[in-house]
């Protein structure tokens, strides 16, 4: 589906569902924007700025967290696990990961769960040049691909290529932290790299000035949760308003800048030195937007989960290896504060 379609999709969940987004936990909720005070909340992202976080920063420039009773501080993170331990720890309020990492942080221990997952379709995809001459699955049988051991997109690479009829031996992987995947296939070491089809390849497309073409894992049939908000079992027990008020208001800023991702994009300028530029940013939003919409219930507000899809999420994670076993989604996804409404 284009982003221009499922971005028409998404803004007419979001009017089927009224004022359930501002009725559900903003207003006099949380942060006590009854009386005009503002609760000071710090988010910490799963990475360093990119086109996914858009949503945030638009939201504090629009004054829509403002208008939940939050006065938002985003700070960059380094990977989602990190940011899982982090939020468990109380050291941010809130956190945004990859559903895998906050799935094996809760089985380790780490005292979180979800609050609602927006990333509802994983961005893992084989990413390889254009002109590679690899355009099917079948075309990696004796490629060489660029992988970093124990992050989601690699755990579940063999699944990806027993749903596309290959073999796990039939692909080299050479294992490379995050930023040598990119260096080694602009230079040529691989024939391409695994990670998230709207973050590494928009980079790599403007630094080496070729087009890069996504081989996605739910391409195959393959499909699993990917980011979204997280609390510590603390905040949600201790101030649940508050966390009702973040997922409210983190749902409107998606919303937002599903309906105007130029300017969405426009209020990342300058935030951080390791971000992107704007054309980027902006490709790595409008690839986020897709990925917004549940594979079982279409268009939906963004942050609304349904039951179907965090059980599949669970039964694939749990085939990986990445959880060691398939439990209820209640032990990892507080259901109390997501948004309703979805597309008919």
């Amino acid at each position: 589906m284009s982003t221009k379609t499922t971005r028409n999709a998404l803004v007419a969940a979001v009017a089927s569902a009224g004022l359930l987004l501002s009725g559900c936990a903003g207003g006099d909720a949380g942060g006590g924007s009854g009386d005009g005070e503002l609760t000071d909340v710090t988010l910490m992202l799963n990475w360093y700025p990119y086109g996914e976080h858009a949503p945030f920063y638009y939201g504090v420039e629009q004054g829509i967290f403002e208008e939940h009773g939050i006065n938002l501080t985003i700070q960059a993170g380094q990977g989602s696990t990190k940011t899982a331990q982090a939020t468990g720890q109380g050291q941010v309020d809130f956190g945004w990961a990859d559903t895998p990492a906050v799935l094996s942080n809760i089985d380790k221990g780490v005292q979180i769960h979800s609050v609602g997952v927006f990333l509802q379709t994983t961005p893992s995809a084989v990413q390889v040049f254009t002109d590679s001459g690899i355009t099917e699955p079948e075309d990696l049988v004796g490629a060489t691909i660029a992988t970093t051991a124990g992050d989601a997109p690699t755990t579940t690479f063999p699944l990806y290529l027993e749903a596309a009829g290959l073999e796990e031996g039939d692909v080299t992987q050479q294992n490379l932290d995050a930023a040598g995947k990119m260096s080694a296939m602009m230079n040529g070491q691989v024939d391409g790299l695994i990670g998230f089809a709207h973050d590494q390849g928009p980079t790599i497309a403007a630094e080496s000035g070729r087009d890069v073409t996504y081989l996605r894992y739910s391409d195959v049939g393959l499909n699993f949760f990917s980011n979204g908000l997280i609390a510590s079992n603390s905040m949600i027990s201790d101030d649940p308003e508050l966390v009702s008020s973040m997922v409210a208001a983190t749902s409107e800023a998606f919303a937002a800048a599903v309906e105007n991702p130029e300017d969405a994009v426009a209020a990342m300028d300058g935030k951080d030195p390791q971000m992107p530029e704007a054309e980027v940013l902006l490709e790595q939003w409008n690839g986020t937007i897709p990925l917004l919409e549940s594979p079982t219930s279409g268009a939906v507000v963004p942050g609304a989960n349904s039951t179907e899809d965090w059980d599949a999420t669970i039964d694939v994670l749990a085939e990986a290896g990445l959880i060691e076993e398939a439990k209820p989604a209640k032990d990892y996804f507080d259901s109390s504060f997501a948004p309703s409404g979805s597309a008919e």
